[in-house]
């Protein structure tokens, strides 16, 4: 539009005012979805919001392709241009505008096809002659690995989408994005259309349902339904390498361990998950579990990371981790998991981290803040907590101080109106009774000084209270509930629990004594299939039953700073048998 005029007060907005730091996330953007904006509009989003480095760009299923009229009905063009007109010259400005703000893309192409725009004879099919159709209204097919038109087509598409990255001056980046057999939740696997069946030997073994145990027929079948598919990717990857030769080209797979790796279909990974995929087949490997990010599935997701490690070989560094998604508004709150899952993937140390995916970002307000700045270069980081005891043993004139927050307000009538600030008390100590000997006061100041005063937080055994079983007592399985399974969780995180109805007080326990913890499931300890995490966290290998209870005893510390910057000692006091004040404080380390 131009030769607009707007009159009036403030007539015009003013755009491009609000921008976020890079806070380190690269961003996923889809054709389908984005293209009905300007690429430049898209890209100075994704540069106000803070996304930096790589721009996932999904090529769609519906919008990209060429038509051509065939017997009544308009399917994808297998002769001339694979894209119509509208597709590159959209493609064409948006990598040129990536370029010129130094975003890094990468055009992902996937094996699903608009249903409507797709001919019978290449989609996928169960071994009732089903084809595949996915949930989406209207539904997309799935291409079949095997078939040779439906193949050369895909393998032109994405040369032509090569072409235009290498055109635009970036470099040319590619993903195979979830290439993979089509399983529905009822078991039925979809590799039994008439280009596969003759790739598969032409009569292949019937699997009904991937859920119920197969024959050692049925998994070699799997085998080698994998290998076809891992030979499709291949050939892809060729023909976009050759399309921009010589240039060079980054390959991509991306793998969506919820589907490939589902615990109800254990054998689906030998077709889904080939070993045709393993390091160096591509340069870098992709992973998504955005559903069991969601479900909570954490046990799930630790074993998929495990098993594609182990099969497929690419280190860390050599993969991405994709973040997201949520799929309908009313799920907005689901971004709050999805954070977090960002956070623990940082811990990874992935290649890159990707958020799935921007139309989903602006649709609900999700925002990302970067991590505070590190220390300036040559500062030493500061180390928040000495995971170490208190070296002293306390003695019995040590005081002990539980301490709440209460505003307490008097009304001119005399009656009081109280508001406690803190739902857990507080603990402070004044150790100095402990110390008894001219050594013990040289072990206080040394153990002071390493501490650097209250910078540094350490373990203090509380000498009332340290045990789960009553105060002090020796502790059992049986002690401390910490919840119920629901089959999806695996964290429980220990607990202590003082009172009891509507004055219960539930007290986390960050520090426990790891060689004193005992669980118990149901009552029946448990041995070997749970770690003790970071924080006071039981982790189970595998997320207990639904409705079993979970129960945890232990010993523990309490995490402590010492409560001021100096340390007042007198000798001739401490000669006269005057104990120095040594006040510490407890820290609170989780809510």
């Amino acid at each position: 539009m131009s030769a607009i005029t707007c009159d009036g007060e403030r007539a015009m907005l003013e755009i491009g005012d609000v921008f976020l730091p890079p806070h380190g996330l690269a961003i996923a953007t889809g054709y389908d979805d984005d293209g009905v904006q300007t690429p430049a509009r898209l890209v100075r989003t994704i540069r106000q919001l803070g996304y930096r480095g790589t721009v996932l760009h999904y090529v769609g299923m519906s919008h990209f392709f060429r038509l051509s009229q065939t017997s009544g009905d308009f399917l994808v063009s297998t002769s001339g241009d694979p894209l119509n007109t509208p597709t590159r010259t959209w493609h064409a400005a948006f990598f040129a505008a990536c370029a010129a703000q130094g975003f890094r893309p990468i055009a992902s192409l996937s094996y699903e096809l608009f249903a409507q725009h797709c001919p019978d004879n290449w989609m996928q099919r169960d071994h009732l002659g089903n084809p595949a159709l996915t949930g989406w209204e209207p539904p997309s097919s799935l291409l079949s690995p095997a078939h040779t038109q439906a193949m050369a087509w895909l393998q032109s598409v994405g040369g032509a989408f090569a072409q235009l990255m290498a055109d635009a001056g970036c470099e040319v980046r590619f993903q195979v994005g979830e290439p993979w057999w089509w399983t529905t939740v009822e078991g039925r696997i979809y590799l039994y259309d008439a280009a596969s069946a003759a790739a598969l030997g032409g009569d292949p073994v019937a699997i009904p349902d991937m859920r119920a145990p197969l024959t050692p027929a049925q998994t070699d079948l799997l085998d080698a339904a994998g290998a076809l598919l891992a030979q499709s990717t291949a050939a892809l990857v060729s023909a976009v390498r050759a399309a921009v030769a010589p240039d060079p080209v980054e390959a991509l797979a991306l793998v969506f361990t919820p589907t490939i790796l589902a615990p109800a279909m254990p054998e689906l990974y030998r077709a889904n998950l080939p070993l045709g995929w393993a390091a160096p087949a591509f340069d870098r490997l992709q992973v998504e579990d955005y559903d069991w990010l969601t479900e909570g599935r954490d046990a799930a997701r630790r074993r998929a990371y495990e098993t594609v490690n182990t099969r497929l070989g690419y280190p860390p560094t050599e993969q991405d981790y994709l973040a997201g998604f949520v799929l309908d508004a009313a799920d907005a709150d689901l971004w709050r998991r999805i954070d977090s899952g960002i956070d623990e993937a940082q811990a990874r140390s992935p290649h890159e981290i990707i958020v799935w995916a921007l139309p989903q970002i602006m649709r609900d307000g999700y925002v990302r803040l970067p991590a505070p700045p590190s220390p300036p270069t040559g500062d030493e980081a500061m180390q928040a907590f000495d995971d170490i005891l208190y070296p002293l043993a306390l003695g019995r004139d040590a005081t002990v101080i539980p301490e709440f927050s209460t505003s307490v307000s008097v009304t001119a009538s005399g009656f009081e109106r109280r508001n406690s600030l803190w739902a857990n008390a507080r603990l402070r100590f004044d150790v100095g009774p402990g110390v008894r000997s001219e050594a013990e006061l040289g072990t206080l100041i040394a153990f002071f000084r390493a501490r650097r005063g209250p910078a540094r937080g350490f373990r203090l055994r509380d000498p009332s209270d340290f045990s789960s079983a009553g105060m002090v007592d020796t502790p059992t399985e049986l002690d401390q509930e910490l919840g119920e399974g629901d089959g999806l969780r695996a964290d429980f995180a220990l607990l202590k629990c003082y009172g009891e109805g509507e004055a219960l007080q539930v007290r986390r326990i960050t520090r426990p004594d790891a060689a004193s913890v005992l669980v118990s499931l149901d009552g029946v300890v448990q041995q070997g299939n749970w770690t003790l995490s970071p924080g006071g966290v039981i982790t189970f290998d595998e997320a207990p039953p639904e409705g079993s209870v979970v129960r945890a005893g232990f010993l523990f510390d309490v995490p402590v700073r010492f409560a001021e910057d100096q340390l007042e000692i007198s000798g001739a006091s401490f000669a006269a048998g005057e104990a120095p004040s040594v006040p510490i404080v407890e820290i609170r380390e989780a809510p």
